[in-house]
């Protein structure tokens, strides 16, 4: 087992239950504050304990990075290149200095106050330099209710879907953190009773609940990795809200997919959650039928339970409204599948790549992860706790999603993603 999942192990910061930030948790990220450039934390509590600051006072010395400035970075891009068994060091020797029987830190009241910052005192900043960003469509679900509203309910997946994690490369210059507003995109759009495509804002602004990985290790253009070799390339996930402009979509879509209607934005959660945090939340993975090729086979569970939730919240309402729940277990792909077909024709992985996983719809209407599913295409709207409907996002709209793994009495969440829509310009 892995030393810093232990379920036992408690620390001396005092954290609620609901907190998404137990001591088995531990998410790196990038934070500022007033006083204090960017550099890397690690999420613990309501605090955000600064690494590079336990480097000055030499707790780190015994392990195996030579240069501690790679803590005192604007991304985690040089300390994620270090390698998974740095990762697992750095990560456990993390644990063992905030666990409740050890002094170093908890009985030197001026370290302490040096290395710990409320959480609500930071500034949360992208955690990774983007390279490359590429989203799939690994929902049967999302993939059968699209291809039912859109195509022959019969045939709802296309016949390629159950061979191959279907795909696409995005736009990595405008993944955004939590809480940066998204201004409603403009692009043209073919209503069905006009005789040609008109220009304008959006008027079907959309979420798309997902959840993405990020690699750290690069690879050689022309290798390509295994199912097996898979996790020694993944460092960690975040929530990714994929937003959609389906109107501009479903006129531009026909042949290359999608462009304007989803380059405008993808805002990410700030922490990244560990794939070792997340070991303990495995679980298997939906019956694959037909069999898939060789090089797409995989053994053991490497589907996650990870909860997933949405929220709306109007320029009105007092409170947010929970209008999806959802869980990434529901992944007909699964991470090892996607990045082995990703690398399987030579393409090369970067560190800090960003691999979205699709939209996540489960079973059930109130578990479909957009609103053009939520709200079937805008036929059946959505009605809010204060009275009024959406079909699609309006202006003012905040949008948040969370997500967390329980299991044991431990909990390991990713904190949020959320962001309020600005009119278009």
């Amino acid at each position: 087992m892995i030393r810093a999942n232990d379920p036992s192990l408690h620390s001396w910061i005092q954290i609620a239950p609901e907190s998404d930030f137990q001591i088995q948790n531990l998410p790196f990220g990038i934070f500022q504050t007033e006083d204090r450039d960017p550099r890397v934390g690690v999420a613990i509590g309501d605090y955000v304990l600064d690494v590079y600051v336990l480097t000055q006072h030499g707790l780190f010395d015994m392990l195996d990075v030579e240069d501690p400035t790679v803590f005192h970075r604007l991304y985690l891009n040089e300390f994620i290149a270090l390698g998974r068994p740095i990762w697992r060091q750095v990560r456990d020797r993390i644990s063992e200095l905030l666990r409740n029987d050890n002094p170093e830190i908890r009985d030197n009241r001026e370290l302490m106050a040096e290395c710990l910052v409320k959480q609500k005192d930071t500034q949360m900043l992208m955690p990774v330099k983007v390279p490359n960003y590429t989203d799939f469509y690994s929902s049967m679900e999302h993939a059968t209710n699209v291809g039912t509203m859109f195509r022959d309910p019969a045939n709802a997946l296309l016949p390629n879907w159950k061979h191959l994690p279907v795909g696409y490369h995005g736009r990595a210059s405008s993944i955004i953190p939590s809480g940066v507003p998204v201004r409603r995109p403009k692009g043209q759009t073919k209503p069905a009773d006009a005789p040609a495509p008109i220009f304008g804002p959006t008027k079907q602004l959309d979420f798309e609940l997902e959840v993405a990985f990020i690699t750290g290790k690069a690879t050689e253009l022309g290798s390509s990795i295994t199912t097996l070799e898979a996790e020694e390339h993944i460092f960690g996930m975040v929530l990714f809200n994929d937003w959609s402009a389906r109107d501009i979509q479903s006129w531009e879509y026909v042949p290359l997919g999608p462009f304007l209607a989803k380059n405008f934005a993808s805002s990410i959660s700030p922490w990244v959650v560990t794939l070792d945090a997340l070991e303990p939340f495995r679980v298997p993975g939906p019956v694959q039928d037909p069999p898939v090729l060789p090089y797409l086979e995989y053994s053991g569970e490497k589907n996650l339970d990870i909860q997933l939730e949405v929220t709306l919240k109007s320029a009105t309402m007092a409170q947010e409204a929970v209008i999806c729940r959802s869980n990434y277990k529901y992944m007909y792909w699964n991470m090892n599948q996607q990045l082995a077909h990703h690398t399987i024709n030579g393409c090369n992985l970067e560190v800090g790549d960003m691999y979205a996983s699709g939209t996540i719809s489960g079973p059930t209407p109130d578990s479909y992860g957009s609103m053009l599913e939520l709200t079937w295409r805008g036929t059946k709207p959505l009605t809010l706790p204060d009275g009024s409907e959406r079909k699609f996002i309006h202006d003012g709209d905040t949008i948040t999603m969370r997500g967390h793994a329980e299991k044991n009495g431990v909990r390991v969440g990713f904190g949020e993603v959320k962001a309020k829509i600005l009119p278009a310009i």
